[in-house]
C-alpha cells in the first residue's frame, strides 16, 4: 500500500476491525517512512449488479446513489449517518444475497422505503415523494392517509 502523504510503499497495520457485518475490513495503517497514519478498507469483490430502471435502461448499481437520496430525505431529522449506512447494508444484504445480476429499481426503492418508514415517517414521506414522483398535493395526501391508517391499525 502506498502512503498517501509521502508515497512510501512500506507500512504497518496498527488496527483492524470488521465493518458492514463482516463483509469488509477497516485497517489503520502507519507509513514506516513518514509515520503518517491512514485508513484503508477491504471488501469482497462482487460481480457487478445492474439496476433495471423504469424505462428499461440498465445501469451499474451504486450504493452512494441510495445514500445520497436518504441523506436528502433525512435532512434535519434525528437520524445518524450510521443508521443510514446500516439501512443500506440491510437492503443490499437482502437484494444482493440471491446472486442476481440484474435488479429492478422498483425492488430497491420499495426495500429502502419499507425500512425508512420504520426508522422515520417524515423521512419516509420525503423519500416516497421523490421516488414515486408525486405530481401534485393529492398524491402526497394519499400517501399520508395510508400512513395514518397503518398507524391506527398498529395501535
Amino acid at each position: 500500500m502506498r502512503c498517501p502523504a509521502c508515497g512510501h510503499e512500506d507500512d504497518k497495520v496498527v488496527d483492524s476491525r470488521s465493518v458492514r457485518d463482516g463483509m469488509g475490513v477497516r485497517r489503520r495503517r502507519e507509513c514506516t517512512g513518514c509515520h503518517q497514519r491512514y485508513t484503508t478498507y477491504e471488501f469482497i469483490e462482487q460481480t457487478p449488479v445492474l439496476v433495471i430502471k423504469k424505462d428499461g435502461q440498465r445501469q451499474a448499481y451504486e450504493r452512494d446513489r441510495i445514500l445520497t437520496g436518504l441523506v436528502k430525505a433525512c435532512e434535519k431529522r434525528p437520524i445518524s449517518r450510521q443508521q443510514l449506512e446500516e439501512l443500506v447494508d440491510e437492503v443490499e444484504r437482502v437484494l444482493l444475497a440471491d446472486g442476481r445480476s440484474e435488479i429492478p429499481s422498483r425492488e430497491i426503492g420499495e426495500a429502502v422505503m419499507n425500512r425508512l418508514q420504520s426508522l422515520d415517517e417524515v423521512a419516509y414521506v420525503r423519500f416516497a415523494s421523490v421516488y414515486r414522483s408525486f405530481r401534485d398535493v393529492n398524491q402526497f395526501m394519499e400517501e399520508l392517509r395510508g400512513l395514518l391508517q397503518e398507524k391506527r391499525r398498529e395501535s
